[in-house]
């Protein structure tokens, strides 16, 4: 309906005004509106105002009739692959009308569009076998369990995030800990050069990044779990964090205040905290108040705790000053420091030193993850 008034109006404009290049300029639209409703459509509006367009007619009949026989060699090859024959037919059906309606829009070169129209075809046969592809692909996905899509996506992750964590054992990295520990008693330098981003060749990335999974996967988690289910003042933690070194002895029973909880408990141990403070990093000493020392008095609970968490809190500085101590018991002179590192280092493990060190560390972690509940 619309279209065909639309046709009527413009026809009736460019008879009132043949004479005008611009309205004579409407005719092909009115053409072009009339042909896409249908094939009828021409017969009850003919054209007087261009002869040449019974032959642009024949073109498009012709155009629309190889369309046809492409469609149908195209649907007949689906039908053959398919296991629906019904699926494919009804396929092809719509999508003969669709181009049969795309032919007649436009108005010439019926070359070039049956070419168009060609390649139209096969991306349409392209597409319908990447679509098969999709959905053989989407039929295998849910027939895999939810979990095995995870823990690719995971490890993928970690590789990228922390590329040396998922193929490093715990004892290596301990190994390159105390390897950085050696270079960095000879030069004092190189642990504030690793943490300050100076360094950034392979063997000091890796060695930052054990350093990092000592403080961060060995020692902070559980130091956070020994405070957490206590009832320690933060005075008490404190002193404990500063003092790097610790004695508890037993005394006399008082019934007193706990000078770690400040509870009312039956205290028989003396907690004798001395020290230099030192930086948690870069191990760096600090030499204010070197003297100084603290005597505390604490029940049973308590003291157990003290020591179970001060030798976590301290072990990676404890590990430094026995590489230290073997460096200065070294008594070879002007040799490169790279040559002095892996002579030491090859000699303590030979030794079973790193070993033995390690295993004091995993007994702390142990005792810090068994240790009991305050009551």
């Amino acid at each position: 309906g619309k279209r065909k008034r639309l046709g009527t109006s413009v026809m009736y404009d460019s008879d009132e005004s043949e004479g005008s290049d611009i309205l004579v300029r409407k005719v092909p639209a009115k053409r072009r509106c009339v042909m896409v409703d249908g094939e009828s459509s021409e017969e009850e509006q003919p054209d007087k105002t261009c002869p040449a367009e019974n032959v642009s007619a024949s073109k498009k009949q012709n155009v629309l009739a190889k369309v046809k026989e492409l469609v149908r060699q195209s649907a007949a090859r689906r039908s053959c692959s398919s296991a629906n024959c019904e699926d494919s037919n009804s396929e092809a059906s719509v999508e003969e009308e669709s181009l049969c309606q795309l032919s007649l829009i436009p108005s010439e070169g019926s070359e070039t569009d049956s070419g168009s129209i060609k390649d139209f075809v096969v991306e349409e046969e392209e597409n319908d076998d990447d679509d098969d592809i999709d959905n053989t692909e989407h039929v295998k996905s849910e027939n895999q369990p939810h979990q095995k899509q995870r823990n690719p996506s995971n490890s993928e992750l970690l590789a990228h995030y922390i590329p040396q964590l998922s193929c490093c054992d715990h004892y290596v990295h301990f190994k390159r800990i105390v390897k950085a520990f050696l270079i960095n008693a000879i030069d004092d330098s190189f642990l504030s050069s690793l943490y300050d981003g100076t360094r950034q060749k392979r063997y000091a990335q890796d060695m930052l990044l054990s350093l990092h999974y000592l403080d961060n996967r060995f020692i902070q988690p559980r130091l956070e779990n020994l405070i957490c289910r206590s009832r320690w003042k933060d005075r008490y933690k404190e002193r404990v964090d500063c003092y790097p070194d610790v004695r508890i002895s037993l005394k006399n029973t008082e019934y007193m205040s706990c000078q770690a909880c400040e509870l009312k408990r039956y205290c028989k141990f003396n907690v004798l905290l001395s020290g230099r403070l030192y930086n948690s990093k870069t191990l760096e000493v600090d030499d204010f108040m070197s003297d100084d020392k603290q005597v505390l008095k604490v029940g049973v609970v308590c003291a157990n705790r003290t020591r179970v968490y001060h030798n976590l809190k301290h072990f990676k500085y404890k590990l430094y000053m026995d590489c230290s101590s073997v460096v200065g018991l070294d008594g070879v002179e002007d040799e490169p420091v790279k040559d002095t590192v892996e002579r030491l280092f090859s000699h303590l493990e030979e030794s079973g030193w790193i070993q033995k060190r390690y295993s004091d560390l995993e007994d702390y972690m142990e005792d810090a993850d068994n240790f009991q509940e305050e009551k």
